[in-house]
Parts: structure tokens; sequence; C-alpha cells
């Protein structure tokens, strides 16, 4: 019988050499162009409750803790959506598919850097801030994710998991959520509708390889889809406002943001309006997508430097 050394010396060298490993394929699991949207709606979420804060090892903590707990999501999600990103044309070369990291190293990297995310967060922050975060992950990996494939309205569900970065900073810094924290949580997800809207309509025929239904709505020229993303974008419009409708003492924007949220607001109504009643579909999807990636870093941008003035 083999000793209980051997087996385990045998489960080593299986892992190891059923692993392999590319530092530019972990990097790239990490999805850091997203993991890099989760940090800075957090880091805003925190700047905008409290701007002249001393404490900077708060922040940081809740920067490094966001980064790890964004990075281990997005190397689980493709861990568990490894064989759909194997049928798609936009996702064949990741990581696994492409075999720059194989699946078993990718579930134990992706625990791992998760595990030190949210570490970091309950060590240098707080409860609220790891608990929220941890909320993240559970509804973006266990809802969001299988959802994907079963309902259009998995956009809606993982916009949730989406919008609480802001919302875990803004904890971080008033120690629990309040009703200027669920604003911020808000806006963040009415403007991820037709920001992922319009990317599950340019890349519907590629999600459909997939399995993946989220530009279904029960036609197929995307005009549902398109009146939905107008709808969220004047539900965006609303929650821009909402500050200035809470309570005083919690320091409600000035003119400089009040002017910002106006023209970025019309650019973004202009936009989804397009989307919605324009027949060539596929040229404004594409417009509105860049409006969004524009829209959303200026809006939080002029928060905090209003705060600041």
């Amino acid at each position: 019988m083999n000793s209980s050394k051997d087996i385990l010396a045998k489960t080593g060298a299986s892992f190891v050499s059923g692993s392999s490993i590319s530092i530019n394929g972990l990097y790239e699991l990490t999805k850091p162009r997203l993991s890099l949207l989760s940090v800075f709606t957090a880091s805003l979420g925190y700047l905008v409750h409290d701007p002249f804060r001393n404490d900077l090892s708060i922040l940081i903590c809740l920067t490094i803790g966001t980064a790890f707990s964004a990075a281990g999501a997005a190397t689980l999600n493709q861990w568990m959506e490894r064989n759909e990103d194997a049928l798609m044309t936009r996702t064949s070369n990741r990581p696994i598919p492409s075999k720059l990291v194989s699946p078993t190293f990718a579930l134990f990297f992706g625990l791992t850097l998760s595990i030190i995310g949210l570490g970091v967060l309950y060590s240098g922050t707080n409860v609220w801030a790891m608990i929220l975060t941890f909320s993240t992950l559970f509804i973006y990996l266990l809802f969001y994710t299988p959802l994907k494939k079963r309902s259009s309205w998995a956009i809606e569900v993982g916009a949730v998991s989406g919008a609480l970065p802001p919302l875990v900073g803004w904890v971080a810094a008033a120690g629990s959520p309040t009703t200027y924290g669920w604003i911020l949580f808000g806006i963040l997800f009415a403007w991820q509708l037709p920001h992922f809207m319009a990317i599950a309509w340019n890349f519907r025929k590629d999600y459909t390889k997939g399995g993946f239904k989220l530009h279904q709505f029960g036609d197929s020229d995307g005009k549902d889809l398109s009146q939905k993303s107008l709808f969220y974008t004047f539900l965006l419009t609303l929650l821009v406002f909402a500050p200035y409708f809470i309570d005083i003492s919690q320091s409600s924007p000035g003119i400089f943001y009040f002017c910002s949220a106006v023209l970025l607001s019309v650019y973004m109504i202009v936009a989804a309006i397009r989307f919605c009643l324009s027949s060539n579909r596929d040229f404004y999807s594409k417009k509105l997508f860049i409006v969004t990636i524009i829209y959303l870093p200026l809006l939080f941008s002029a928060l905090v430097i209003d705060r600041y003035l």
C-alpha cells in the first residue's frame, strides 16, 4: 500500500503538472479593466463621503481589498464559464480556453484572491464593507453567472452586484449604509443597464454561440432591448439628481455637480433615444456604449470635485 506521504506527493505532482501557469494568463484572468472599475467606484464612494479625511490607511485597505476581491470574482467567473468562453469568438482567447492557465489553478487562484480581498476589507476597513463585498461575489457568481444562460434578466441581476462597490466605499468611510450611499448604488445600477444592453446587442451572435440569453427579449430587431435601455437611462437621470433631496447634513452637491450632471444626462439621453428610435441599432448601440464609458467617470469625478469645492 502507498504511504500517506506517497499519496500526498502524487496529489501535489498531479496538481502542478495539470496546472499550466502563465503570468500574462493570470493577469488576464483578473479582467483588469473591469476590476479597475470596481476599484475606481469604491474609492470614489469613499471620497464622496469625506474627501478631507486624513486616515489614508482605510482608503488604501479599501483599494487593495476591492482590487483583490474584484480580481477573484473575475477569475472565478471565467472558471465557471470556461466551456462557453471556448465557443465564442470574443472570449476564445481568454486564459483558460487558450490553455494559458489550467482550470484547476484558475479555481485555486480565484478563491485565494477573493479570500485575501475580504480579509483586507475586514481588517482594514469595517465589517460592513466586507459583508457588502461578499454579497457582490455571492450575487455575481451564484446568481448572475448561471442566470445568463436562462434569462435576459441576468443583466439586471448582474447590475446589482456591479453597483455595490461605491456603497462599499461609502460604508468604509461612514461605518454603515446610509441614504446617500444607496443613491450611489442606484446610480451605478441604472448606468450599467444601458451600458451592458448595448454590449448584449453588439455581441448577440456571439452570445448565442455560447448559449447565453442576454439579448433575447422576444424580438429580433432589438426594439424591446433598446426601450429598456431608454427606461433605465431616465431612471439614471432621476437618481443622478437625488442627492439634492436628501438630508442637508449629508452635504448635498453644489452647482458644479449640478451643471455637470445636466450636461452628461442630456448626452446620455440623446444616445439612448437614438438607439431606441433608429432602424440602424447596430450603429447606435456602439455609440451608446461609448457614451456610457465617457459618462460614468466624468459624473463620479464631478461629484468628488464638487465636494472639494
